[in-house]
């Protein structure tokens, strides 16, 4: 029954709409009650600990509470939810063991928070039928602390955001100008339950925190400043992810700044100064990847396995 009542009047998110999700009512994630996939596969593109060379086993999950403008993966964060399969927690639970046979590391649940009560659901059932790879919970970092606290002691790791510093930044780009306090306990919370990293013996990670952030055109000094409260907070207690793979989608439309990409130099002057400030336990991107080929392929009705 408490899975139902939170669909019936949905306080799940920051944004706490309070919608009827059960009698078809779309909550501003976009999604009604029904739980929707748009991907599940192994996936090679996340941070080297997490992907290795087998794959994370990846579960992309219809809609999204925060709704960026620029977002990577908007083709399912702004849908309909007819587009994609619906699917039940047993049949969830079913493919969490079914990327473990394709030797996934992990499994890896790609904004989950409109649907974290079967979620959760899920991964205990997938447990008790043998599921024994990690799970990483892969957020935008604007979630509830409450919603949160039931994934203690079924997520392995924490894969967060923090992607604004400034109220202004947040509201223009998410209508959320409540993001960088919201993300700050967010991220705390994550951190009380996986604790300091463990990885096995192949350097993938069992246990931890890793904190990205996407370096957005023309936001250098907003980006150092995330980083040095990161630091500042946790020191090497967590890992941070610098991201320079921003590709300006068609719906940023004629921004000045997220109409470009990020430049090599601002890139580097972000890394320049994680390592002046002593970040040792980080993760940055070499080469070009500010391309449309690194984001996954979503077809309609979700592409399973």
């Amino acid at each position: 029954m408490k899975k139902r009542s939170d669909m019936e009047c949905c306080m799940l998110c920051p944004r706490s709409c309070g919608v009827n999700r059960v009698i078809g009512q779309r909550g501003r994630c976009g999604m009604d009650a029904h739980m929707r996939i748009a991907r599940a596969a192994l996936h090679m593109w996340e941070e080297p600990c997490i992907s290795g060379e087998e794959g994370s086993g990846t579960v992309f999950f219809a809609g999204c509470a925060l709704g960026c403008v620029f977002c990577q993966n908007y083709e399912i964060a702004h849908v309909s939810p007819e587009r994609f399969r619906a699917v039940s927690v047993e049949e969830l639970a079913d493919i969490f063991l079914r990327l473990q046979e394709q030797k996934a590391n992990n499994i890896n649940l790609v904004t989950a928070g409109q649907f974290l009560p079967q979620a959760a659901e899920a991964i205990e059932m997938a447990k008790n039928h043998g599921l024994r790879i990690p799970i990483v919970y892969n957020s935008s970092g604007y979630e509830n602390v409450e919603a949160l606290r039931r994934l203690e002691g079924l997520v392995d790791i924490y894969l967060p955001d923090m992607k604004y510093w400034k109220p202004e930044t947040g509201q223009a780009y998410s209508r959320a100008a409540d993001y960088p306090e919201v993300a700050k306990k967010a991220i705390a919370e994550m951190v009380r339950q996986a604790g300091t990293a463990v990885f096995d013996e192949r350097g993938i990670m069992q246990k931890g925190v890793i904190v990205r952030h996407l370096l957005l055109p023309g936001h250098l000094l907003e980006a150092k400043k995330i980083v040095r409260y990161l630091y500042e907070c946790y020191e090497n207690g967590i890992y941070i992810s610098l991201m320079s793979q921003y590709t300006p989608l068609e719906q940023v439309g004629e921004d000045p700044l997220l109409g470009r990409r990020v430049t090599k130099r601002e890139y580097e002057k972000l890394l320049d100064f994680a390592i002046a400030l002593g970040v040792e336990n980080a993760f940055y991107q070499e080469g070009d990847v500010a391309k449309e080929s690194f984001i996954p392929p979503f077809e309609d009705a979700g592409v399973i396995l």
